[in-house]
């Protein structure tokens, strides 16, 4: 069985560590207010990038000639850049929820995927200057850029949501580790005052 001084330097070290995991759990928190305000912000503009690029690349036609940003390869190869062809790539990241909800999320972005058929809401045919191939040249590449810097934004906010989750549960396990040892301390110590006692006691009445 551990000594008492055995037990205290436990006890020690658990308190110790409770006020790192603590200590850990409150910056998380801080920085992952800023986190998600940043992911937050950066979804509408995202969402409505894609959505733009939808309504054009429905309008421009012939995708025969389109940018392969656009179209890809039709290879299924995962890949960025390989002598100027373009095949497919995914972009997998956790989206944030909640700080005990983080979704894994995989888009797809090049060729990007759009929802529906890509169409506008309203059924107003739009006339594009420059015409769709130009605008899709200079709009795709920022479309990429775009989206893996939200997505770098919900894996910010998911990962310390997961820390301050994480450390939080940390921080209860500690507390409840210290309870348990204080109590074995005292019950050890209170045995061994006892056993003391009974062997003065029995000392006395033999003399």
């Amino acid at each position: 069985m551990p000594s008492l001084k055995d037990m205290r330097v436990r006890i020690a070290a658990t308190k110790a560590t409770q006020k790192i995991t603590k200590a850990m759990q409150m910056v998380a928190a801080s920085k992952l207010r800023r986190a998600q305000a940043a992911a937050e912000a950066a979804r509408p503009y995202a969402q409505r990038m894609t959505k733009v690029l939808g309504n054009i690349a429905a309008a421009a036609g012939d995708l025969g000639a389109a940018p392969r940003l656009l179209v890809g390869t039709g290879e299924k190869i995962v890949r960025l850049y390989e002598q100027g062809a373009f095949d497919v790539c995914t972009l997998f990241f956790s989206r944030f929820r909640s700080v005990i909800a983080q979704i894994p999320t995989a888009q797809q972005i090049i060729p990007p995927v759009f929802e529906g058929d890509g169409g506008n809401d309203n059924g107003v045919v739009y006339e594009y200057e420059p015409d769709e191939d130009e605008i899709l040249v200079e709009l795709l590449p920022r479309n990429i850029s775009v989206q893996i810097f939200r997505a770098l934004l919900e894996n910010a906010a998911s990962f310390y949501g997961a820390q301050m989750t994480a450390m939080d549960n940390a921080t209860r396990n500690a507390g409840e580790m210290i309870r348990k040892q204080t109590l074995t301390y005292n019950r050890t110590r209170q045995a061994m005052i006892t056993k003391e006692l009974i062997e003065i006691i029995s000392g006395a009445e033999a003399v």
